[in-house]
């Protein structure tokens, strides 16, 4: 054999490793399908017959031309599909295809590492699409494989078995878990270095800046969930669960909306009553705006309360994001009010709705008092045939008009909206407030999760030395919405499951499928708080509780002296130098002392076997001598023969034995 052959089977791809890297490429994009072009999918097939049939000597490599046309092509594809290449969508798509294009060009045993490498960088990825639970335990599947595609380059006889491959790859990761935990948490939670764009598939559901009516009976229908809340005592009741997320003061005849004119700095209030603290985990919604009871306050640096008392971030909220506030729902909030914030909240558009406005005069001059015209405005709900629908028809211009005294049907945001252009007609600063109400206790977790169609909208009237005051029409046409939510609510009107068979929310009456839902959503909240909660404030919280100050250089030295003691106990465990034996032979004898000690036969210290034999042989059964004398003068042969011994006939002896 030349060192040319030589130097061609060191760089050539083994057979095993091939296989490991195709199955390592499937489980790798498989998160990875409903965010890239499925054009994908296609290509990375043909890629794959393509590599087997080279590696099966049917066809060659591709030339530069090809590679080249099949770069360019898929490239152009990815700009047509995405519209730019730049952005975290494209981005993805591209590091997908340049991935399976690889494929393609793997001649070597370096190239098979780059393509390896580069399929450890695509697991990362997927976190930036799904971080739950379920997405992390998967992911394990990718790197196995992957790390049995690197064993598999190595030519040796193990190697080529693909179920010791995934054996030995399964132990290295596992071997790799104590470390792995250490670095998690000591190693310092930096800040990243720099923010990607949002995926346009993440923050579509859920709250916009406006509010029309049919936008919350949209959310009214889906299950998507929208945050997470624990308290630090009981939890409140389902009708004290008025979630803030939006005020919408300003109207321009079809829909509510925030106010540019807002002022940034904090609303006066005074707080009153009880306070309640609890930590809250939020899904993406692009926004920046989060989610409170009523006054809620943070202490996070990056969190502040804006003058119309919601809750607000510094950036969007593009990942699952944990904080913790404190609300006084009793407080009193805003005692005074300035004539430009009174104009706000009283502005309508000059036009448009002239029964309405007519309506609300006649309901001033019957009720003087703000607080008796509000109390009449609820009556009205309550005693007039108004229905709480999700169906409600289209409306035309004058939208308050029709919904008030035609159509008389609508959801929660139809109500809200129709009181708070009633009261402001009456001369009464009013603003609709949008959010959730309510949610699911989780038992089993004791937490609350709040999805989409519990979002929910109410209104907020002013008084003079009261403040803002909080009143629900919604509660006098359907008081069961309020009280056990918007399921039990329209159960009889509508599935809001409808095309989602797979949702364990469907079989909610099925005891032990809820049991099993409740569980895993438990394990799910407790996988955002303690793993992906555990942020830069949390790690220097728990290293102070520890170490009783944050000293980064005594971390350090912590880190490395833990780390060279998991690794020593690693090795230990791995070469187990306590059993391990020079002597094969010797190995045998010790199981024959075992065996024989089982049955009360116990070999002195210093004595021959052949003296043990004598002394145990009166004994013995009879039918058991043959075997333990021949075990005896077949290791004599072989202890003192002048060649090596032959242990498999000494094994048999001693399965005799044992038989």
């Amino acid at each position: 054999m030349n060192a040319a052959h030589i130097r061609k089977v060191a760089e050539d791809i083994p057979r095993i490793s091939l296989v490991w890297l195709l199955v390592a490429q499937v489980l790798v994009i498989i998160p990875h399908v409903l965010h890239v072009p499925l054009w994908l999918l296609g290509l990375w097939l043909g890629c794959a017959v393509w590599r087997v049939q080279v590696f099966r000597m049917r066809v060659p490599f591709p030339n530069s031309w090809v590679k080249a046309a099949l770069m360019l092509s898929s490239g152009f594809a990815v700009y047509l599909s995405r519209g730019s290449l730049v952005g975290l969508d494209a981005a993805v798509a591209l590091l997908i295809t340049a991935f399976i294009l690889k494929l393609l060009e793997m001649r070597t045993r370096r190239d098979a590492l780059v393509l390896i490498f580069l399929g450890f960088f695509a697991v990362v990825t997927s976190y930036l699409f799904a971080d739950g639970l379920l997405a992390a335990l998967y992911s394990i599947l990718p790197v196995i494989a992957l790390l049995a595609a690197l064993l598999g380059l190595q030519q040796s006889s193990f190697a080529a078995q693909p179920l010791l491959t995934l054996k030995l790859a399964s132990r290295l990761f596992a071997q790799a878990i104590p470390l792995m935990v250490l670095l998690f948490v000591l190693f310092p939670r930096l800040e990243p270095l720099w923010s990607l764009p949002q995926a346009k598939e993440q923050g579509t559901v859920g709250l916009s800046s406006s509010m029309t009516p049919g936008d919350l009976a949209d959310l009214g229908q889906s299950s998507a969930l929208a945050f997470r809340a624990r308290f630090d005592g009981a939890i409140p009741a389902q009708s004290q669960l008025y979630w803030r997320a939006l005020t919408l003061p300003h109207f321009d005849g079809r829909s509510w909306s925030i106010s540019q004119r807002l002022a940034t700095q904090e609303p006066q209030w005074q707080a009153q009553g009880e306070a309640l603290s609890y930590s809250i985990i939020m899904q993406p919604s692009t926004q920046p705006w989060l989610f409170a009871l009523d006054v809620g306050s943070s202490e996070q640096a990056d969190i502040r309360l804006m003058s119309d008392f919601r809750l607000q971030r510094s950036t969007p909220v593009n990942r699952a994001y944990q904080y913790q506030a404190t609300s006084w729902p009793k407080a009193l909030r805003q005692p005074q009010l300035s004539q430009m914030q009174q104009h706000e909240f009283l502005q309508l558009p000059r036009a448009g709705n002239p029964q309405t406005r007519d309506w609300a005069q006649t309901l001033r001059q019957q009720y003087p008092d703000d607080n008796a015209l509000v109390a009449g405005l609820l009556q009205h709900f309550n005693q007039q045939p108004y229905h709480y629908t999700l169906k409600s028809p289209l409306l035309g211009k004058d939208s308050v008009d029709e919904f008030l005294f035609s159509s008389r049907r609508g959801f929660c945001a139809h109500y809200a909206g129709a009181m708070v252009f009633t009261l402001r007609a009456a001369g009464i600063p009013s603003r609709v407030v949008a959010g959730y109400l309510g949610g699911e206790t989780n038992q089993a977790g004791q937490f609350v999760q709040v999805r989409q169609f519990d979002a929910h909208a109410w209104v907020e009237y002013w008084q003079l030395g009261q403040g803002w005051r909080s009143v629900d029409p919604t509660f006098q046409v359907a008081p069961e919405r309020i009280e056990r939510g918007v399921q039990d609510a329209l159960k009889d009107e509508v599935d809001l499951f409808q095309g989602d068979f797979l949702s364990p929310l469907r079989y909610q009456h099925i005891a032990w499928i809820n049991q099993l839902r409740m569980s895993w959503e438990r394990l799910n909240h407790s996988w955002q708080t303690q793993i992906l909660g555990y942020q830069r404030e949390r790690q220097q919280a728990w290293l102070k509780q520890w170490f009783g100050q944050v000293d980064w250089q005594t971390i350090g030295l912590f880190l490395v002296l833990s780390a060279a003691l998991i690794i020593a106990l690693l090795v230990l465990w791995m070469f187990k130098p306590w059993q391990r034996q020079s002597d094969p032979l010797q190995r045998i004898v010790n199981e024959f002392q075992r065996v024989l000690q089982r049955r009360g036969f116990t070999r002195q210290t210093g004595e021959g076997l052949r003296s043990f034999w004598q002394r145990i042989r009166t004994d013995l059964p009879e039918e058991q001598q043959p075997a333990v004398i021949r075990f005896i003068e077949l290791y004599e042969q072989q202890q003192y023969a002048q060649q090596l011994p032959d242990l498999v006939v000494l094994r048999r002896a001693l399965a005799e034995i044992k038989k």
